[in-house]
């Protein structure tokens, strides 16, 4: 009886990895079922022994933007035109907090899930994919309650109107997701050999928001401080959160430019996150 078994036969071969850029969709689909496990987990577990529970999706960014509308509307001054300062500012933070979301699961990675990477193999990429689609349920949970201050203030008398191009609007929140990701399997890969990083996300996070129009309109900090209106043109996120509000709200304006820079770097991101992330998967749990 003949035992011998061509390459052929089997139903998985582990092969070193030569591409420099491998995201294996095959793979991944093979495994879609841990996938959505862990989905699950980071959507069920996170706020589980908490005594508000998924409540806490919708307190952060109603507490946020009343401390915005409070502190840059009223106390500073800040225009919004005809839009409500409340619901000017929830609009941004809805759409940012998707960001910061995506980035900060993402960032600990194999930090997080080195007892889970040293025992059992799977691939890697799918606890960042995981991490983004799971936030991606946590945005439409406050998107939600957008929407129900926005009928509020609409019946209220206030002068709101829908663009036309929010048809184009889960395209936006998907490059958000796709930039998240990008950067945080960089700072991820990174935090691996330098445990400074992790330290410096949540400050990072913090400056980054000021400089992404979140709580402004775009063109003011062209206009009050035109020495420093550079950081947010060179700010892709600026970009990000100056459109959706046009969208959403119909105020301010879009550029076209502006989109194309935030695509390219965007994609630039996500892969050079993509070729680090691979390459510290290799050996990274000799340095966890």
């Amino acid at each position: 009886m003949n035992t011998t078994k061509n390459s052929n036969d089997w139903l998985f071969e582990i092969t070193p990895k030569n591409k420099f850029f491998t995201l294996n969709l095959k793979e991944v689909w093979q495994y879609r079922d841990l996938l959505f496990l862990f989905v699950k987990r980071d959507v069920i577990t996170v706020y589980k022994q908490t005594v508000l529970g998924p409540l806490w999706y919708l307190i952060q960014p109603l507490f946020t933007s009343i401390t915005f509308t409070i502190i840059f509307n009223n106390v500073a001054g800040i225009n919004t035109g005809t839009v409500p300062p409340f619901l000017f500012n929830l609009a941004g933070i809805t759409v940012w907090n998707y960001f910061t979301a995506c980035l900060n699961g993402t960032s600990d990675t194999f930090k997080a899930n080195a007892n889970i990477f040293g025992k059992v193999y799977f691939p890697r990429i799918i606890t960042p994919l995981s991490v983004v689609i799971s936030n991606l349920i946590k945005f439409g949970i406050q998107f939600l309650i957008f929407i129900i201050f926005y009928i509020l203030y609409y019946f209220q008398g206030a002068d709101l109107s829908l663009n036309g191009l929010i048809l184009f609007f889960p395209i936006l929140i998907l490059i958000m997701g796709v930039l998240g990701l990008g950067l945080g399997m960089l700072i991820s890969s990174m935090v691996t050999k330098y445990r400074d990083f992790s330290y410096l996300v949540g400050f990072g996070i913090q400056l980054l928001m000021y400089l992404s129009a979140v709580m402004y309109p775009m063109e003011l900090i062209k206009e009050k401080l035109p020495n420093y209106g550079w950081l947010v043109e060179y700010n892709p996120l600026a970009y990000i959160i100056q459109t959706a509000r046009y969208m959403l709200l119909n105020v301010g304006g879009i550029s076209i430019l502006g989109l194309i820079y935030t695509l390219g770097v965007t994609i630039a991101v996500f892969l050079i996150g993509l070729l680090v992330f691979n390459k510290t998967e290799k050996s990274f749990i000799d340095t966890v």
